[in-house]
């Protein structure tokens, strides 16, 4: 598994509140639905690291003790 390195982010109450619903509804905590949107963001605009690159939207960023039902 890679290095996880931990920073701060500063985020809009509102918009925060939204990715937090979203990760809900995904069965997702907080932090991987934000990996999980970052991942995709990357990969979207052609920037992913190689090792992402072939990675598909329904496993990345999600928790191992989370998984869809």
């Amino acid at each position: 598994m890679a290095e996880r390195k931990s920073f701060l982010l500063r985020v809009d109450r509102e918009l925060l509140d939204a990715v937090q619903r979203w990760a809900n509804d995904d069965l997702r905590s907080l932090n991987g639905q934000i990996e999980f949107l970052l991942r995709r963001a990357l990969r979207d605009a052609g920037r992913a690291p190689a090792r992402h690159k072939s990675s598909t939207d329904s496993d990345a960023g999600r928790d191992t003790e989370e998984s869809e039902p």
